[in-house]
């Protein structure tokens, strides 16, 4: 897993409520336990004018233009500006997959489902989250002002403006070293790896039967 120390990043506003897993990655892209290929697909219903299937070419597909992303201004941002209850539905882990493969690396909204807040943090991605009123005040600005882009420190748990005002967020302080280490579920236990070869090879002696 990447490392998340500071990320200086375009901004783009979804400005959607209770935006599930399913329309973040439709079902039928589900059968690939692949990490990566899903950010094409991400967003598959609104931000294409046909359905989606698997194998398609995303590139002659007709895209929709009244879909935020598909804005000229918008393209290549890093960092998603979402409304409450962000991620709820199911528990699917290709939905942090997608945006991650989509450029994704920080989420901020008022709340987040659960599920879909942990998944975030075991795949490298920051979700913040920040008063309603401070949501609020991003949207605008961010509307209101082409390449507007956010400067977000884990370290410091800050989110800076380009005026300079700056949001405390909170983080868990094991998440938080995780993300800041590059570590996910693997990479936890592979610290151990010495250890585990020495205890693989005492076993090995002591039970030679089982090997």
């Amino acid at each position: 897993m990447e490392k998340f120390v500071r990320l200086e990043g375009l901004v783009a506003p979804l400005d959607r409520a209770n935006v599930d897993t399913d329309a973040i990655i439709p079902k039928q892209f589900l059968k690939s336990i692949k990490r990566s290929g899903f950010g094409p697909n991400a967003f598959d219903e609104w931000r294409y004018m046909d359905r989606g299937e698997p194998g398609m070419d995303n590139s002659k597909r007709p895209l929709n233009p009244n879909f935020v992303l598909n804005q000229p201004r918008y393209q290549g941002a890093s960092v998603l500006l979402a409304r409450e209850n962000f991620g709820c539905g199911s528990s699917r882990e290709h939905a942090p997959w997608a945006l991650l493969d989509y450029g994704f690396r920080v989420i901020v909204a008022p709340s987040f489902a659960d599920i879909f807040f942990n998944n975030c943090f075991k795949n490298g991605i920051l979700p913040i989250v920040l008063p309603a009123e401070a949501v609020d005040r991003l949207f605008k600005e961010t509307e209101a002002q082409e390449g507007y882009r956010l400067t977000v420190d884990l370290e410091a748990q800050a989110v800076t403006t380009p005026a300079g005002q700056s949001f405390n967020f909170e983080v868990d302080p094991f998440r938080k070293e995780c993300l800041l280490n590059g570590w996910d579920d693997i990479g936890l236990t592979l610290r151990h790896a010495d250890k585990i070869r020495a205890y693989e090879a005492k076993r090995r002696q002591s039970e030679p039967w089982l090997f």
